[in-house]
């Protein structure tokens, strides 16, 4: 190849090279904050993802992600959220994540927010109304009180002669340990049950939280709704096996690793419907006008092999009821 024509291709090669990279600077950008670990990127970013694709949106054509996930380290909201509202992305995005959309409603009174939460978006100072949120916020919203007393019924009917459960919460995550500590107390009461309230924000304190349990024993573990205790969920299966306690989860994650049991949001179809909301907004829609969505889609997972293990006889009453059923 002759010197001129090299140059000429490298100088081609360059250019095109500068016009991607701008391109890719034009993109709108979507800010996308969870409170799971980052072993989670590959399903629920897939999720969200297709959600976008649905709205017309597909990563790295016409929208740019930036994924932030927290494992649990709340503490990093307030700068991450500033940083995001500083550098003006086009959407902050929270699935699944009450601390995350707390966060980023407190930096900013203008950019879009989607949200995907469990507690009363209206009571949590989010949306004025879910038909109406008439500010810069709207979302989807699973009533996690309701879930919490079905949950609890359910993991009685598996472990029925169950009488002291322990509710494992993270205070860190404060609307999530409010809002289960509110609901779950009349509920074991309705069916004549002890509660026990554990906290734990770090795996240490996890470990701690079952020593405690090795002391004073409980007949069940309830297990509240955190992205932190999900990013945990094979250290908690571990420990719970360990330990012979049955244990009742809020995601489907958490059963396929080895839990006892799980009631909750289809957090997958959370994701996708974040990520759909997400694409209306980047297509000019208001959040204002957008009515938060109830969920509608829940999973009911049963683990066979771990209420094998732990001695505990199933009833095929319960196991047709099951949404899936892990053998």
């Amino acid at each position: 190849m002759r010197r001129r024509d090299f140059i000429t291709l490298l100088g081609g090669a360059a250019a095109w090279a500068l016009a991607a990279r701008a391109q890719q600077a034009a993109l709108p950008v979507v800010g996308f904050i969870n409170g799971r670990s980052a072993e989670d990127a590959a399903r629920q970013g897939a999720a969200f993802r297709k959600g976008l694709q649905e709205a017309g949106y597909v990563e790295g054509q016409n929208v740019a992600v930036e994924y932030h996930w927290l494992d649990g380290r709340y503490d990093r909201l307030p700068s991450l959220a500033a940083d995001l509202v500083r550098r003006r992305v086009a959407v902050i995005a929270t699935p699944i994540s009450t601390p995350a959309a707390l966060a980023a409603k407190a930096a900013t009174p203008t950019i879009p927010i989607v949200f995907g939460v469990g507690e009363d978006p209206v009571k949590l100072g989010l949306v004025a109304s879910l038909g109406r949120p008439g500010g810069n916020a709207t979302g989807i919203n699973s009533f996690v009180g309701e879930i919490v007393a079905k949950r609890l019924g359910l993991l009685h009917e598996l472990v029925p002669k169950a009488v002291r459960i322990a509710v494992l919460v993270n205070p860190r995550n404060a609307a999530s340990a409010e809002a289960t500590l509110r609901d779950l107390p009349e509920a074991a009461r309705a069916r004549g049950l002890q509660i026990r309230v554990l906290n734990a924000s770090t795996s240490r304190e996890i470990d701690a939280a079952f020593a405690a349990l090795e002391r004073e024993p409980a007949d069940a573990l309830f297990i509240a709704p955190d992205g932190f205790f999900v990013g945990r969920r094979v250290q908690l299966a571990l420990l719970a096996m360990r330990h012979g306690i049955p244990t009742s989860h809020s995601a489907r994650e958490s059963v396929e690793v080895g839990a006892l049991m799980s009631y909750g949001t289809d957090n997958a179809d959370m994701f996708r419907q974040v990520g759909v909301m997400t694409g209306q907004v980047l297509k000019g829609a208001k959040p204002a006008d957008l009515p938060v969505i109830q969920s509608t889609k829940f999973e009911f997972v049963i683990n066979m092999i771990t209420a094998r293990a732990l001695g505990l006889n199933v009833p095929p009453t319960l196991l047709a009821r099951a949404d899936e059923v892990i053998e």
